[in-house]
């Protein structure tokens, strides 16, 4: 016969029931949603919960998240957040692994910022017309583009993905920027995500100003910083197998998951 759970054991569940005000929605990318088997999770917490305890749940499910935590960043409602930041209900996590820059199309910015994500082939040449204008001396352009190999294996073809929404954000950050700190007078970034075949363009950057150091400067600083901190990642396939790309560090300002721990229970 089957023997009833004691009593202090349904005591428990109740109270755990009765702390658990608030549900987040979770999120994983990259080579971490292949490691924890899930693109995504609802997770229920109690009151006054932060992101470490979200951290701390998840590491105790996927022992690998802890030995990773020194390369992740966390963020809250797609803004990098740090691990005592405080949740509410509704909010919105995502684990980001670290990031190689390089279903609808979206786009964003002003006059002389833009950036956009699209799945479609990147046109070059229409983005460099629609730049340049007359006052110009320099127009410098970069394009990140699908080669066939990678340490002596033979690349087939390549796979993007981001958190749309938190990449497309970051980039129109990076075009203020960049027209702040740099003498130019205009600039567009465009990313592309999905399938991409061997020599197609995967990143383009395009900088116009009076002119060329300013613009190589400003070009050579957006695409290194955006391969630092832009969520975007890259699935590379081979003859004999496929892996995430490994990302570069985010940098030192952005909060990692390592440390992050804490006592308070989470459910699901």
């Amino acid at each position: 016969m089957r023997q009833r759970p004691p009593r202090y054991t349904t005591a428990k569940r109740w109270l755990v029931a009765a702390l658990i005000l608030m549900q987040v929605r979770v999120l994983f990318f990259g080579v971490l949603k292949d490691l924890t088997g899930r693109a995504n999770d609802l997770l229920k917490l109690p009151e006054h919960a932060t992101l470490a305890d979200v951290v701390v749940h998840y590491e105790d499910l996927n022992p690998r998240l802890s030995e990773l935590a020194a390369s992740i960043a966390i963020s809250i409602n797609q803004e990098f957040a740090a691990a005592d930041s405080p949740l509410k209900d509704g909010d919105e996590i995502a684990f980001l692994p670290p990031v190689s820059g390089g279903g609808s199309d979206s786009g964003s910015g002003g006059e002389r910022g833009s950036s956009s994500i699209v799945w479609e082939k990147i046109d070059t040449q229409a983005v460099l017309a629609k730049l340049k204008q007359s006052t110009d001396g320099a127009a410098v352009i970069f394009e990140g583009v699908v080669r066939d190999n990678t340490r002596a294996r033979r690349t087939l073809y390549l796979i993007y993905e981001a958190y749309e929404e938190m990449a497309l954000k970051q980039m129109d950050a990076l075009t203020k920027q960049a027209l702040q700190q740099f003498p130019i007078r205009a600039v567009s970034i465009i990313h592309r995500l999905g399938r991409l075949e061997i020599g197609e363009t995967s990143v383009l950057i395009v900088v116009a100003s009076a002119h060329r150091g300013a613009a190589f400067d400003a070009c050579r600083w957006l695409i290194d910083t955006l391969k630092r901190s832009v969520p975007i990642w890259k699935k590379e396939h081979f003859e004999d197998g496929a892996v995430w790309a490994d990302g570069e560090p985010f940098p030192d300002g952005i909060a990692k998951a390592e440390g992050s721990h804490s006592e308070r229970p989470a459910s699901k």
